[in-house]
């Protein structure tokens, strides 16, 4: 592709040196410029942002809400691709992003959605809970800002119409089954608050149901058996995720001191 994309590509990484040179490998030589926002970086990452030809600058940490918006504020661009530093574009979505800038009826979106693709232990998950996780990346500045929660769960707040493109964003998210189980505690410290902040109360129906009916949307209905024991360990786990935030719903209404 010799077209450069009127895009600013943002990511904000902190030591992500072992994924930024893939990502930045798959947006390098179409895109007007790439920048990325190091924050309290200790290893190689500006060293190789700058071997890409990426600006580097740097930014103290909000939580990943505030982080992006203050990155998304550095762009030259007024379209921006929201990346993560463990993330990469696939050439199908490279060749739908070119087909997207070329419409004549681009300015009146907003943004633009696509599928994200993870790579998990031995192959690419394409079923269950894990996919097609339409993610919203491609943005109008002027039109939509980052949500949601402070720390984690952020999103893009999009003010105006969405494209939905069908080339995959590839995720190498879970390098490892040590790094997925490693999220549970922390996924089940925000739904704590979260219920919490809303007044909720502990249900033994939905905590018995709602992992049973999780494990079954992901495995039976979403097809997740089609992606073979990776796609079992995905639906087990993501039922098992959803049985230890509840039942810490649970442990935090009942929980005592043993008597003496």
């Amino acid at each position: 592709m010799s077209v450069t994309l009127p895009i600013s590509v943002v990511i904000i990484a902190k030591n992500e040196a072992h994924n930024l040179a893939r990502c930045l490998a798959s947006v390098q030589g179409w895109t007007v410029e790439n920048v990325v926002a190091l924050n309290d970086t200790t290893d190689d990452s500006e060293a190789v942002a700058k071997k890409f030809g990426a600006r580097v600058e740097h930014l103290a940490w909000r939580g990943f809400r505030d982080t992006k918006n203050a990155a998304l504020a550095l762009a030259a661009q007024p379209w921006v691709l929201s990346l993560d530093a463990d993330e990469e574009v696939s050439p199908a979505l490279r060749a739908d992003l070119a087909a997207f800038f070329a419409r004549a009826d681009r300015e009146q979106f907003a943004g633009a959605r696509f599928p994200r693709k993870v790579w998990f232990i031995d192959r690419w998950i394409s079923h269950g809970d894990w996919y097609p996780d339409l993610s919203l990346r491609l943005i109008h500045r002027d039109c939509a800002r980052w949500g949601g929660d402070e720390f984690v769960h952020e999103k893009i707040e999009c003010d105006g119409p969405v494209a939905t493109l069908r080339g995959d964003l590839y995720h190498y998210s879970f390098p490892t089954l040590a790094s997925h189980v490693a999220k549970i505690n922390p996924f089940a410290d925000l739904f704590l608050r979260q219920q919490q902040a809303r007044g909720a109360r502990f249900s033994v129906v939905t905590a018995i149901f709602r992992p049973c009916w999780r494990f079954f949307r992901a495995y039976v209905i979403k097809r997740g058996f089609l992606d073979g024991y990776p796609g079992f360990y995905i639906a087990h786990a993501t039922a098992f995720g959803a049985f230890v935030r509840y039942s810490r719903l649970y442990e935090a209404e009942n929980k005592r001191e043993p008597c003496a």
